[in-house]
């Protein structure tokens, strides 16, 4: 009788673009410093980021 099971124990490689763990991670810690960034630009201009980019 043929024996049926693998002699290979097949590697799956992690994925090293999309959504991956890390890659959300570095996206959340962005976000977070633009809200800052932004926060701090309408505090100390006294103007909202609109009229600060010229939008409005």
């Amino acid at each position: 009788m043929t024996n049926l099971e693998p002699t290979v124990t097949p590697t799956i490689a992690r994925p090293k673009a999309g959504f991956t763990t890390y890659a959300e991670k570095l996206n959340g810690r962005a976000a977070m410093i633009g809200f800052v960034a932004i926060v701090a630009i309408e505090y100390l201009t006294g103007k909202g980021i609109m009229t600060w980019l010229g939008l409005a």
